[in-house]
């Protein structure tokens, strides 16, 4: 040991008060509080310090290293977090997707839909344009067969008329 550093005898030796020592615990003669006053006052303030400074070197390299990997699990989770989140997102984008996704398929059907009824109405309008024509032309006919009759019919007044006798003028 260098001459700096008390030994361990030494610096226990110091700590304890000379004269005589407290009685044991467990014993009734003496509280356990009687002689802690005594005791603090005989402590030695380097001593104290000494020890104080052993005792953080001791445990400070440890507790430093410990709050660095505290510090770097918090990090460490903190990039998890934020890939989480943005797995996270990924899958709404996904299921997002998908939605998109089936809207389109039913515009497709809705489109395909639209398609066959305008077909539908196309062909309607032509087979209701046609029966009009067909019916304008239908009632051309029977108005002309009519107009036919008709003439017809004063011809064949005419005629009667033309064939009844005439009584015949007395000249």
């Amino acid at each position: 040991m260098s001459g700096a550093e008390p030994a361990a005898g030494e610096a226990g030796a110091s700590l304890e008060p000379p004269g005589p020592r407290p009685l044991a615990p467990g014993s009734n003669d003496a509280s356990p509080d009687e002689g802690l006053v005594e005791d603090l006052c005989l402590v030695d303030e380097r001593a104290v310090e000494q020890l104080t400074e052993g005792l953080i070197s001791h445990y400070l390299p440890d507790l430093q290293q410990s709050k660095q990997a505290l510090q770097e699990l918090t990090q460490n989770q903190a990039v998890l977090l934020d890939t989480l989140e943005q797995e996270i997102s990924k899958f709404k984008e996904c299921n997002s997707i998908l939605d998109i996704n089936t809207l389109f398929l039913e515009a497709k059907h809705y489109h395909s839909k639209l398609v066959n009824i305008r077909k539908e109405m196309l062909m309607l309008h032509e087979k209701t344009s046609k029966l009009k024509k067909r019916a304008l032309k239908l009632q051309q006919k029977r108005q002309k067969e009519e107009l036919e009759r008709e003439q017809q019919r004063e011809r064949e007044f005419e005629r009667e008329k033309q064939l009844t006798a005439k009584p015949a003028k007395r000249t």
